[in-house]
């Protein structure tokens, strides 16, 4: 073996005859990214990076003097150099550019790299590992020049099987995929950007995730330290446009103590179910690790969350629930992962469940106790049992003015954190407690002396009144379109009972709200923010925890959502297609913004602007590669679903839909 072949790799980066005489071409090996020239019948290759800005000298041309020497000149700002020694004009020796042993063979033209020394571990690489313990598996984001560094700490561990990344289209999307992750999971995904426009892109769902208390970790690229703050390309102060976005936004630094400030922002996160944002210098990502650059864990970060109320609050719950005769329970988004203990005490009491739109899907419309949801897009059902109580029992609701929970009645209010108790108003008995924790206790003091109403009678005939209405809107017909009771009655027959299921807002979403019954499904929505928008990346992030988390592996994924919504991040379902989410989407065309309309038409405006120009999205679908039919009769949608949620992969089902007829 000679010295040569000891000391260097060999990489094909040309054919014979692909660069032709006096031209100039970016290759790479491994890499290496390097500028191929072909001068006087000799091939060089010289590294590809002006040392002035770095400019791609592979882009520029070969420039020919008044005395014949030929010149390789920078594209950017106009730097020669000789392309057969890489020395400038003048032959200064500091400002040459390196090149590459080559050679020329039969089979084309060959660069020779130096064998790499073992790669050193990263700053980035102890902030990505230290991600990974505290259980961060998805990245949804965007590669680019201010975020290199992380990424690639990234794509390490991809390659190891530790974290999964979905390349996005639009940064917006990566942050609402973080909201549904966590929304479906009560678990955090990251989402990477660059510095700048990238970073800012973020902010919508970010406020969606900070509102709905959704734990989300953003990490944005930064220019170099160095040129922090005069204002150079995409420098802008994100410290100052996060702040009020998240619970924790930090800058990484050389001198940072990185396992540390990462387990920090993971633990915000997780704690305070809030944004959680680092932002990374570009020069920083690289910077080898130092003694105090250890890889931080969740172990002994974390205590026991739950939370047990007060002795006196419960004896004065008890003595409120053993008074009255019909109490209701209302949930909200807070008590999703309590609903067992909660089922388990309404039962007790005899008592109607009524959700808030968040809380949709709670607990099962087929439940006896089951009183649908309350407020705006909610049944006539809750609104009855509502003004029939004499006690309401709140668990994890917020008492927002879309839910409308009565102030006219007694009420018990149980949240586990402090500031949502009489948020907009006092309550009766504000219980600061674990809702699990709680409603447990209380069933346990529940004994024989209670003689609540046994309300389940009213119950199913209440239902029956509501199921008869809904079939005879489904009769509804003005030509226009087919009409939304037809759509979620297909939807309530065909969707699988454990499927999870973002919807968007505007009509689509309050027509569910009122038309679709739920089994065992989880429903997903922006719910403080109601961003349009929201449902498809949502969906996307809701299947990526599928594939995560081992308690949700297998559920089906339902997008629901106006043709209005579905255009605001259109790009991202090839972002679905080349990841091969199994994601079905109810699109519901009425080529307008129906909500807005409305909107207009009840405050007695004159309707404007509200009328939309569409493809046709089943089309689309196809050539994305993707199912896509577009259903124009009520007697397509079933035979569309079943086709769409058998398929494989993303489809779309876009149904024809009446704007008026919600």
């Amino acid at each position: 073996m000679t010295k040569t072949e000891q000391e260097y790799s060999w990489h094909k980066v040309a054919e014979p005859d692909e660069l032709p005489e006096g031209r100039v071409k970016t290759v790479t090996a491994e890499t290496k990214s390097m500028a191929l020239t072909h001068i006087n019948g000799q091939y060089t290759a010289m590294d590809n990076h002006c040392p002035h800005q770095g400019g791609p000298l592979g882009e520029g041309s070969i420039e020919r003097g008044a005395d014949g020497q030929c010149w390789l000149r920078c594209p950017w700002h106009g730097w020669d150099f000789d392309p057969l020694t890489g020395k400038p004009p003048g032959g200064h020796e500091d400002s040459g550019q390196k090149l590459y042993p080559l050679e020329v063979r039969e089979d084309g033209i060959y660069l020779g790299l130096e064998k790499e020394p073992m790669r050193e571990q990263t700053i980035a690489d102890v902030m990505v590992e230290t991600m990974i313990n505290w259980g961060i598996k998805s990245v949804f984001g965007m590669v680019g020049h201010s975020n290199l560094g992380l990424a690639e700490a990234m794509r390490l561990q991809e390659a190891k099987g530790n974290l999964t990344y979905y390349g996005i289209r639009h940064e917006g999307a990566a942050a609402f995929a973080c909201s549904g992750y966590a929304k479906a999971s009560g678990r955090p995904a990251a989402c990477l950007t660059i510095a700048g426009p990238g970073a800012t892109n973020l902010l919508t769902g970010m406020w969606d995730c900070h509102v709905d208390r959704a734990p989300i970790l953003a990490l944005t690229g930064q220019v170099d330290i160095q040129v922090l703050g005069p204002g150079a390309f995409q420098d802008i102060d994100l410290a100052s446009a996060f702040d009020a976005v998240t619970g924790f936004s930090q800058t990484v630094l050389h001198t940072s103590k990185h396992g540390e400030l990462m387990s920090l922002a993971c633990k915000n996160a997780i704690i305070n179910r809030s944004p959680a944002h680092l932002i990374f210098p570009d020069d920083v990502q690289t910077l080898p690790v130092t003694a105090k650059s250890k890889v931080g864990h969740p172990e002994g970060r974390m205590g026991d969350q739950k939370i047990t109320p007060a002795e006196d609050s419960v004896k004065q719950a008890m003595a409120m629930i053993h008074g009255h005769k019909r109490p209701i329970i209302i949930v909200g988004y807070g008590a999703k992962h309590s609903m067992a203990e909660v089922v388990a005490l309404a039962e007790k009491l005899n008592a109607p469940v009524l959700t808030t739109f968040k809380g949709k899907g709670q607990i099962a419309d087929s439940h006896p106790l089951a009183a649908g949801v309350l407020g705006r897009s909610g049944t006539p059902i809750a609104s009855w049992f509502m003004n029939e109580c004499d006690l309401i029992l709140v668990f994890g609701a917020s008492f927002s003015n879309h839910t409308g929970i009565t102030e006219k009645r007694p009420i018990i209010q149980i949240d586990f954190e402090q500031m949502a108790l009489g948020k907009f108003h006092p309550v009766t008995l504000p219980v600061w407690g674990e809702v699990a924790t709680t409603a447990n206790i209380l069933s346990a003091r529940v004994d024989d002396s209670l003689h609540t109403v046994d309300q389940r009678p009213e119950l199913a005939k209440r239902w029956d009144i509501w199921r008869d209405e809904k079939l005879s809107r489904r009769n509804d017909d003005t030509g226009k379109g087919i009409n939304s009771a037809s759509i979620f009655d297909s939807l309530s027959r065909l969707a699988p009972k454990d499927a999870i299921i973002a919807v968007d807002v505007g009509n689509n979403t309050y027509s569910f709200g009122r038309y679709f019954e739920c089994a065992r499904q989880s429903v997903l929505m922006s719910g403080y923010l109601g961003s349009i928008g929201f449902s498809f990346p949502a969906a996307m992030g809701a299947w990526a925890a599928t594939q995560d988390i081992k308690e949700l592996n297998g559920r089906p994924v339902i997008s629901v959502s106006g043709d209005g919504g579905f255009g605001q991040y259109l790009a991202d379902f090839t972002t679905a297609v080349k990841y091969e989410m199994n994601i079905t989407h109810i699109l519901l065309n009425n080529h307008q913004l129906g909500k807005i309309t409305k909107e207009q038409r009840a405050a007695q405006w004159n309707v404007w602007q509200t009328a939309l120009h569409n493809p046709n999205f089943a089309e689309y679908a196809k050539l994305c590669g993707a199912f896509g039919e577009r259903v124009t009769r009520a007697d397509e949608l079933d035979a569309a679903i079943r086709a769409a949620l058998a398929h494989a992969g993303p489809a779309i089902v876009e149904v024809m839909s009446d704007p008026d007829l919600i």
